[in-house]
């Protein structure tokens, strides 16, 4: 009897245990489109998403607001939150500290969204290496180096030292990605509608209780 009670105890406890938060992981190289892309994702499902907004170490650029591009905050203070094991991930680029904080990811986890991330290949590394967290990997990639270079030259926001760091990236990152155990899925943009649609489906495929039902934190 008192076995019984316990085994109906926890098939009761399963079926009413919280639903596991959610980590979607966008990866690409700058100019890749994936920017892009997940503004039409919000768009389309804007109480479903929540970005989580990383802190950065260098001055805002011109049009970026603080807390919502990122939190702009000096070198030393992120150093002391590396130290303190507040993020989930950290990276230098260039001459700059950045990295997503655990606060920033539990917040959009606790308005009942599913939390994106924009971060880079080392970035994804570090998430890989964490367990409890099971996100969702995709990398958004150019159809080649010169096209990259191309859109790059294009925005004309870089100089030509900026340029040549970020191809460089590039190449690292494209490496990374070419081993097909690193991400869920990979995308290349070569038309950015066809490009957003293979996004679209392969996450409302995985996602779809989610992305199908009525939002419950409005």
């Amino acid at each position: 009897m008192f076995l019984g009670f316990c085994i109906l105890k926890g098939i009761h406890t399963m079926i009413h245990a919280p639903a596991k938060p959610k980590l979607l992981v966008i990866s690409g190289p700058s100019g890749s489109g994936k920017s892009t892309m997940l503004q039409k994702l919000f768009s389309e499902f804007p109480d479903k998403f929540g970005f989580s907004v990383s802190h950065q170490s260098r001055a805002p650029r011109a049009g970026e607001v603080d807390g919502v591009h990122y939190h702009f905050c000096t070198r030393e203070k992120i150093e002391k939150m590396i130290e303190n094991e507040e993020f989930l991930e950290s990276a230098a680029y260039t001459n700059h500290l950045c990295g997503t904080s655990k606060a920033a990811v539990e917040k959009v986890w606790s308005e009942n969204k599913i939390c994106v991330l924009d971060i880079d290949t080392e970035g994804v590394r570090q998430l890989k290496s964490k367990a409890g967290l099971d996100p969702l990997f995709v990398f958004i990639k150019p159809p080649s180096l010169q096209i990259l270079e191309k859109r790059l030259r294009d925005r004309k926001t870089d100089s030509e030292e900026n340029i040549r760091r970020r191809l460089k990236v590039a190449e690292s990152e494209l490496e990374y990605a070419s081993d097909e155990s690193n991400f869920n899925l990979v995308i290349v943009n070569d038309d950015l509608e066809k490009a957003y649609t293979q996004l679209r489906d392969f996450i409302y495929e995985k996602y779809k209780n989610i992305l199908s039902s009525k939002n419950k934190s409005s």
